[in-house]
């Protein structure tokens, strides 16, 4: 099969992030997954297992400390590592996060390649691979591929789901050389995140909430609900520009792309702008008074009601069921 190079990224702790699931099937549908890592370090045990169990068949690691100081160039540097131990492979897969981004514009640039952003999906068709992208808000799905050259795709986010298949995967690693590069990392000040729960990007479970909840203080019932759920909090751009949540919880056009397996709106309206950020989720649960809300138009689940009524008997009965 051809070989899929898939850019997977490591936190600043060592650990797989969260896309790599994603990535990974989604380079088992349409070949052999190759996963392509940048580190400081060596790869674990640990971790070569974890990366085999998402069904990674092969693993390139681009080792070295250049990693820690510059700035994009070595995931960059690692793709093309990496293709050169795999020459036949004919497609880059990365995530949709602002350093994967940077980093597959570069290569497409470096190697003649065909970039296609925000994908949703992927099959191969006729020894070609097609991307489907959701457009205009998510109002037209389009399907897209390359003419010639290397297939360079950004995934949306948790886009796409299915059960990996395991492998054992060969593991190469090849020394970072130096490079040229004059913008370096000086210092990294780590500064905690305003918010508790799950990453709301890559999140199975968000909560939204919207201006219809009221203000600031009742807005907590949004909180309240995704925490019995497990899930990430959630709003859109009306409740953060309203001050009920900061900017960093704005799911939407101008906010992030989610696409988890449970998306419950309370209180939003569902204007366009928020839809094109969410509506890819598996399943989608709307809780509002107004019975025309453009939200329902997407909802799986549509409860026309008040939040403060028909929430806190939700939790009532997850509650019981918890035990």
């Amino acid at each position: 099969m051809t070989n899929i190079l898939v850019l997977v990224e490591l936190s600043a702790e060592g650990q797989l992030q969260n896309t790599a699931k994603s990535l990974l099937v989604a380079a088992q549908m349409i070949g052999s997954p190759v996963a392509v890592i940048a580190t400081s370090g060596t790869m674990s045990e640990e971790r070569i297992s974890e990366l085999g169990d998402l069904g990674a068949e092969y693993i390139h690691v681009y080792a070295g400390e250049s990693v820690l100081t510059e700035l994009v160039s070595p995931q960059v540097a690692a793709l093309d590592s990496a293709l050169e131990n795999y020459p036949k492979a004919d497609t880059v897969l990365t995530s949709n996060s602002i350093e994967s981004k940077e980093a597959a514009a570069r290569f497409t640039i470096r190697h003649g390649a065909s970039l296609l952003t925000e994908v949703v999906a992927v099959t191969r068709e006729n020894d070609r691979v097609v991307a489907t992208h959701s457009v205009f808000g998510g109002v037209y799905t389009v399907r897209a591929q390359a003419r010639a050259g290397i297939s360079v795709m950004t995934l949306r986010q948790a886009s796409v789901s299915g059960a990996p298949q395991p492998r054992i995967p060969v593991v190469t690693v090849t020394e970072a050389s130096a490079s040229r590069v004059t913008a370096l990392i000086d210092q990294i000040i780590v500064r905690p995140v305003d918010h508790t729960g799950p990453e709301l990007a890559t999140s199975k479970v968000v909560v939204s909430g919207g201006r219809g909840l009221g203000d600031k203080e009742r807005f907590g019932v949004v909180a309240d609900l995704a925490a019995a759920l497990g899930g990430a909090v959630g709003a859109s751009r009306a409740a953060v520009d309203a001050g009920f949540v900061a900017q960093s919880a704005q799911v939407g056009q101008t906010g992030t792309t989610v696409s988890p397996e449970l998306y419950v709106a309370l209180g939003i309206s569902g204007a366009i702008q928020h839809r094109a950020g969410m509506q890819m989720s598996q399943t989608i649960v709307a809780i509002n008074t107004d019975p025309s809300a453009p939200i329902f138009d997407v909802a799986d689940f549509g409860v026309v009601g008040d939040v403060f009524k028909v929430v806190p008997q939700l939790l009532e009965e997850l509650a019981k069921r918890k035990g």
